[in-house]
């Protein structure tokens, strides 16, 4: 294979490529982000997300010959890089050895039915992940992000092992209106809290049209949007605990919003 081979770990290409791992800035200023591992980058070979530039090392080329040619194909920019490269741009204890820069896509329209998951605050790039892996994983329609994390955290990338790539996502810059123009649209709304006094989850009438937030991991939903709801709703425990982590309860809140 004859093409550009890096070995500095100054280069800029590598420069660029790392600040897309570690900067949101970067990521939005420059509408990309980065994937790592060959999971990752070969899903994108079955998305609709365009790729930018790739860079692999000559071991994994061995490998998988047959999925970075045809991602080769596709790129913009192709570069064979050295070990030290692919440590340093490796966000993992044991790089693999590929890594690929992705154009991001327009934020897309809201939803006009289905079974929606809006996230409300959720900060943690795993939680994130996570839901949104369990949205595609259970059939989700789509997922409504306001103020949270950036979904295209490497983090947040690797804990939905590729679902980013596949799941509607919207990003709300207002999510009370949001939800308010959603019900004009006939979906209920639903606000999961930790308290007793609201409607059990498995009582709970999901038919239909229905959006369900799932709220910050320390402060719950906003009072706002719970004011706009048609229902508080919650997953009854019956040991201490006194809540559950955010992508757990939206995993069950999801599983009963399809039964």
């Amino acid at each position: 294979m004859c093409m550009e081979k890096i070995t500095s770990k100054n280069n800029t290409i590598v420069k660029d490529t790392k600040k897309l791992f570690t900067s949101s800035k970067a990521r939005y200023e420059n509408h990309l982000f980065a994937l790592e591992g060959a999971r990752l980058c070969f899903d994108v070979l079955n998305s609709v997300y365009e790729p930018d530039t790739l860079l692999f090392t000559e071991d994994i080329y061995a490998r998988y010959q047959d999925e970075i040619d045809a991602l080769s194909i596709k790129a913009k920019r192709t570069f064979l890089i050295d070990g030290q490269v692919s440590e340093k741009l490796s966000e993992t204890k044991s790089p693999q050895g590929v890594f690929l820069t992705v154009k991001m896509k327009e934020n897309g329209e809201m939803f006009a039915c289905g079974k929606i998951v809006a996230l409300d605050n959720v900060q943690d790039p795993a939680n994130v992940g996570a839901i949104i892996r369990s949205a595609e994983a259970l059939g989700i329609d789509g997922v409504v992000t306001y103020n949270c994390c950036d979904v295209f955290n490497s983090k947040a990338v690797r804990a939905s092992m590729g679902s980013i790539l596949r799941m509607n996502i919207v990003d709300s810059d207002n999510l009370e209106q949001t939800l308010i123009h959603m019900k004009s649209q006939g979906f209920k709304v639903y606000s999961t809290v930790p308290s007793s006094s609201a409607v059990k989850i498995t009582e709970a009438d999901f038919t239909g049209n229905a959006v369900s937030v799932i709220g910050n991991e320390a402060n719950g939903v906003e009072e706002n949007i719970k004011a706009v709801s048609d229902d508080l709703i919650t997953i009854p425990m019956l040991g201490r605990a006194e809540s559950l982590n955010a992508g757990v309860a939206a995993a069950i809140t999801m599983w009963e919003m399809l039964r």
